[in-house]
């Protein structure tokens, strides 16, 4: 296998902080997003919809999507389990995965992509040009915060996202927020103590830092 990476952007750290709880090494070639390399027509062949990471399977195929992507390498590499043990378990997971994707991942993109003025012109990731709106700016803002207190509530009696377990959600969650806080300047609100005391247990995992 070989994964198509990008050190920085929150998408493909997602997968490399999969791959190293799994204590997985993979090929990867490095694409220089901040010069545009997604968009030449060489990786076009190879991802048309010009969007890192890119995992090429061992028969050539190839998947862009971070979810499926990373369920692939749980099907492949089972241990440890990220997406549960019981058919209970791995519901609560990906039913977390999904509101950590739309509410979460997807509100900082909105925020971030509506105002930076590197990103003019390129709202949406992909290969078309599509125009900031700087009243989603502000509304993603807003719906991060609201993320971050749903997670707090969320975290109140339980070590992490989905009960006891550390999983494929507390990585999606531990991206989002470092995106937020990070690279969209979205400032976590005081008083949530739940949220910043799993973060700061979650961040200090080895993984967090592939």
């Amino acid at each position: 296998m070989k994964l198509y990476d990008c050190p920085g952007p929150p998408s493909p750290r997602r997968v490399r902080i999969f791959l190293a709880e799994k204590g997985v090494e993979l090929e990867k070639v490095i694409v220089n997003i901040r010069e545009g390399e997604q968009f030449n027509d060489e990786f076009r062949k190879i991802n048309p919809n010009c969007t890192v990471p890119v995992l090429e399977l061992d028969d050539g195929s190839r998947i862009s999507s971070i979810d499926a992507i990373n369920r692939y390498l749980e099907e492949k590499f089972p241990e440890p389990p990220l997406f549960g043990k019981s058919p209970e378990e791995r519901a609560r997971i990906n039913d977390s995965c999904h509101y950590i994707n739309v509410n979460g991942f997807m509100a900082v993109a909105e925020a971030l992509r509506n105002s930076a003025p590197r990103l003019a012109h390129r709202a949406i990731t992909g290969p078309h040009d599509i125009e900031q709106i700087a009243e989603l700016a502000e509304r993603g803002r807003e719906r991060v915060v609201y993320f971050f207190k749903d997670m707090n509530k969320q975290l109140e009696n339980q070590e992490f996202i989905v009960g006891d377990s550390y999983s494929a959600a507390d990585v999606g969650a531990m991206v989002v927020v470092d995106f937020a806080t990070g690279m969209a300047k979205i400032e976590m609100p005081d008083g949530l103590d739940n949220l910043k005391r799993w973060h700061e247990k979650v961040a200090a995992r080895p993984s967090a830092s592939a």
